[in-house]
């Protein structure tokens, strides 16, 4: 075999290698994030539309299991008004959400003119397509559900 053929080979391989790679680590991300905020995401109406189908039989066989493990573990012995996941009981909610003002990674996908405030601070800025920002979700959230950004 030629040796110029044989080395885009291994260049294509190695490729597919990390294409593979970078897939399988966006999977898992995302598996440890249902796993985190199953019950959140089944009990919220627009969160569980964003799930596939998968993820969604996912997370709820995930969230039977664990049930069925804290019943058996230790639930049982409660009386049965406090043996519920999803208790609101005291003004403290059970069931965990994820953490709004957690930075992500954000790419302008067109010219944001109007500043965008981030909560509690005073800072303000604004986004020139193609920019890149590290901030608050609950500051970029409209804006990438509105399609003016994207999570990368």
């Amino acid at each position: 075999m030629d040796p110029k053929t044989n080395f885009r080979l291994i260049i294509i391989q190695t490729e597919l290698e990390r294409f593979k790679f970078l897939v399988r680590s966006f999977l898992r991300a995302r598996i440890a994030k249902i796993d985190k905020h199953a019950f959140h995401y089944l009990t919220n109406t627009s969160q569980k539309a964003r799930l596939s189908p998968s993820e969604v039989q996912y997370a709820t066989t995930h969230q039977s299991l664990l049930h069925a493990h804290y019943h058996s573990s230790f639930l049982s012995q409660f009386p049965t008004p406090l043996q519920r996941l999803d208790d609101t009981a005291g003004g403290i909610a059970m069931i965990e959400q994820p953490d709004i003002d957690k930075a992500v990674f954000v790419r302008a996908l067109e010219d944001i003119q109007e500043p965008i405030v981030v909560d509690g601070t005073d800072m303000a800025f604004e986004m020139s397509r193609g920019d890149i920002y590290v901030v608050r979700w609950s500051a970029i959230r409209e804006m990438v559900l509105g399609g003016g950004a994207e999570l990368i």
